[in-house]
């Protein structure tokens, strides 16, 4: 029409034009009629530098105001250049382009402009230079609700609580500018946690009194946050108190209840917003895949992605992800694989969920395969990508390629993030390595309570329960407030080192001086460091006076410990506690079996072998793995299948005759088989861990460290044999069984034969 008029000429109609065209997100367009006009005016310019700020295109519209400059017109930037611009900057968090575009406002006097003003602050909050945000902030006496709204969005989004309320109750009092919804939509993202419930119901009452809670917005995001606070009773009045109900506000109510541990509930509300009529959207049907997670309904979950299929959303980026952590979380990786290569544009989230997927999964060589083609797509990596490479890593305690992610880390510059940093420090702990995890937590220098914890818990699975108490009082010093966590670290340091009556104590003052409440993980340690000890009957006790109820995890340890001291009586009413609990898990038989079979309780043993095979449960094998070359290597108790078997058996018959010579004597009370001693002695000979350890010395190097996992716990042949070992090769043996880390040197354990 405009064409037939013949009024494109018209700088006027063209500017407008642009302007329609971008807010229509018809990119192009807009660009045809930019490129079509003979004469452009600043107007011209900022409108179209606006429409590719609008839709997406930074670097376009940086290209764009560049070009604007250098033109033969030579354009002198206004206030409204400027303030289109630096929202370019702030999404694309490209502080360095941001302080050029500070220093061209200064230059041309326009950084005391309001607009300008509030357009630099919101640049450098969202680049994360929150500090110089605040200096400008607080230079400038010329605010409006705009400014304010903008800085405590800022510290909102850095997650500080205390900053955020601190600058809305000064808005208050200085007076000058009423807070209005945009103030509370953005004080309400920094509510996520328990403890800022009082908070949020002071800033709810505060929004009553003021009437923004009729703000559908509002009334939504306040839904979303008691739902995050935990207070999921008062999400649910929220929404019922609202006249108008949104999809949003159904949304909002669905994903609080998937989202904080209530599925089911999730699942009703998605019925109920149905039979009201109202069509679900792409958000709704993604926290009811979520709920189907958390449920673990696979069939439920199928029946949503043939939905999606009819609907055509399968394909939506928001949903796939929805979709890759369903079969994640219902264990079916290969499913979730096949979902992940049917993609056409794979965001850096969705290899970060498979890659976070096949760590959870127990698949920790596919996540570091699929990290590694991650890097050679050309895909960088994030906190969540090498985080999830180091859980993988640690569960196999694969430390080649954990120093390979340490090393990724380092390029990004990520091992600086706490976050980070604590998986860094897991990682070398859990593959054995403690001292390289040390100097990785002396190096950090900003260090939180994780931080802390991480080694501390690090310290108390090697069993060095001195260093790990040294740990937690040089953290007091520093004035650190310990919590729950730490003091898991510390009660499992004092257990593996036999510290009981260090314990006991940090036990209590955990209570009476912290102010910290025992939770059952708490209880499981002292259980275990008691019963370990022997004293059978204060654990017990303690298990009868506790305040909760005792998971199988606890009766599973005293029984253990009453096969370790043959304390029969007392081990088999553990066990009928046990099976109460947990009547189909195969490990349980097999403990009660090994009580009874070191009791030389024969016939009770193969009662309970029988029962097993009744249920249909078969015990797990011995297993340990060694990393050699990047490459996992894996044995299996018994099995001689392994490539180049013979060399190992013939290794073992060197080792065994060499620490005969110095003392090993085989152990046959640790074959709890009924069968002739040299019988048993050709049992222990196939041990997972043995050959392990003569693999591992085949093919290394002289003098290298050896280091080992098992599933199980280390026999007591095992733990002489090493020993013994490590004294006749003169190598350090790292062992990692599923219940510490025994350091072999010289022909001693660190573990000082307490485990």
């Amino acid at each position: 029409m405009t064409a037939k008029l013949g009024v494109l000429g018209d700088v006027f109609v063209c500017n407008a034009l642009i302007a329609f065209y971008g807010k229509c997100g018809l990119v192009d367009e807009a660009v045809k009629v930019f490129d079509y006009m003979s004469e452009k005016n600043l107007v011209s310019w900022n409108s179209m530098i606006c429409v590719f700020a609008e839709n997406g295109f930074a670097q376009e519209g940086l290209g764009l105001f560049s070009e604007m400059i250098k033109c033969e017109k030579s354009f002198v930037p206004d206030v409204a250049s400027l303030v289109t611009i630096l929202p370019i900057c702030a999404g694309e968090g490209n502080l360095e382009m941001g302080m050029v575009f500070h220093g061209l406002a200064v230059k041309l006097g326009l950084n005391q402009e309001l607009m300008v003003k509030n357009a630099l602050l919101d640049m450098y909050s969202k680049c994360g230079c929150l500090s110089h945000a605040k200096g400008l902030f607080d230079k400038d006496n010329n605010k409006n609700v705009v400014s304010w709204n903008t800085m405590i969005g800022g510290f909102a989004t850095q997650g500080d609580t205390r900053g955020t309320f601190y600058l809305l109750r000064k808005m208050q009092v200085e007076g000058r500018e009423k807070t209005n919804e945009v103030t509370i939509l953005n004080v309400l993202p920094v509510c996520l946690e328990r403890s800022e419930l009082l908070c949020l119901k002071e800033l709810h009452a505060y929004s009553i009194r003021h009437g923004f809670h009729y703000d559908q917005l509002v009334a939504n995001a306040f839904i979303a946050a008691y739902a995050k606070c935990g207070s999921l009773c008062s999400s649910q009045l929220m929404f019922n108190g609202m006249e108008t109900k949104t999809v949003s506000s159904w949304n909002a109510l669905i994903g609080g209840y998937a989202q904080n541990g209530a599925p089911r509930k999730a699942l009703e509300f998605y019925l109920q917003m149905i039979s009201s009529g109202i069509k679900p959207d792409r958000f709704s049907l993604g926290s009811l895949l979520l709920a189907c997670s958390h449920m673990k309904s696979l069939r439920f979950g199928k029946e949503i992605h043939g939905y999606l299929i009819r609907i055509g959303l399968e394909t939506d980026p928001f949903i796939v992800i929805s979709l890759l952590s369903l079969y994640i979380r219902c264990g079916k990786s290969a499913s979730a694989r096949v979902l992940f290569e049917e993609m056409e544009n794979k965001s850096l989230v969705s290899w970060n969920a498979l890659i976070a997927g096949y760590s959870q999964n127990g698949l920790p060589d596919e996540a570091l395969v699929l990290f590694r083609q991650m890097l050679s797509d050309g895909i960088q990596h994030d906190e969540i990508s090498i985080n999830s490479v180091f859980g993988a890593c640690s569960q196999l305690s694969a430390l080649r390629l954990g120093k390979e992610a340490h090393c990724y880390a380092l390029k990004a510059h990520l091992a600086e993030d706490i976050f980070v940093g604590c998986s860094i420090i897991d990682m070398y702990a859990k593959s054995g390595c403690i001292e390289q995890a040390r100097r990785v937590f002396e190096k950090l220098r900003d260090k939180d309570v994780a931080l802390w914890n991480a080694i501390i818990v690090g310290y108390g699975l090697h069993g060095y329960g001195k260093e790990a108490l040294e740990l937690f009082e040089k953290m007091l010093a520093f004035g650190m407030k310990p919590d729950g966590f730490t003091f898991v670290g510390i009660l499992m340091a004092c257990c593996h080192s036999g510290l009981v009556e260090e314990g006991l104590k940090y036990f209590n003052d955990m209570q009476n001086f912290h102010g910290i409440t025992p939770k059952l993980e708490h209880y499981a340690c002292i259980v275990d460091m008691l019963g370990r000890a022997g004293r059978l009957d204060e654990s017990l006790r303690l298990i009868n006076e506790m305040p909760d109820e005792p998971d199988a995890g606890i009766w599973s340890s005293l029984l253990s410990s009453c096969k370790t001291f043959n304390a029969l009586d007392i081990g088999t009413k553990v066990a009928e506690k046990l099976f109460e609990l947990e009547p189909n898990k195969a490990e349980n038989y097999v403990l009660l079996s090994n009580l009874f079979a070191a009791s030389g309780k024969w016939d009770d043993v193969r009662r309970v072998r029988q029962k097993m095979k009744e249920v249909g449960l078969q015990k797990d094998a011995g297993r340990s793995w060694i990393e050699l070359g990047g490459k996992v290597y894996s044995f299996m108790a018994g099995n001689t299948s392994f490539t180049g078997s013979k060399q190992m058996q013939n290794m073992w018959r060197r080792l065994e005759e060499k620490i005969r010579k110095i003392g090993y004597k085989p152990n046959t009370d640790s074959a709890l088989h009924e069968l002739a001693e040299d019988e048993k002695i050709e049992v222990l000979r196939g041990h997972s861990e043995k050959q392990a350890i003569c693999v591992g010395l085949l093919r290394t190097s002289k003098g290298e460290t050896l280091r080992i996992n098992k599933n199980l716990r280390i026999c007591v042949d095992c733990h002489n044999a090493a020993k013994l070992i490590s004294k006749v090769v003169e190598r350090e043996i790292v062992i990692r069984d599923n219940k510490r880390f025994h350091h072999f040197r010289n022909g001693f354990c660190s573990c000082g034969d307490y485990w």
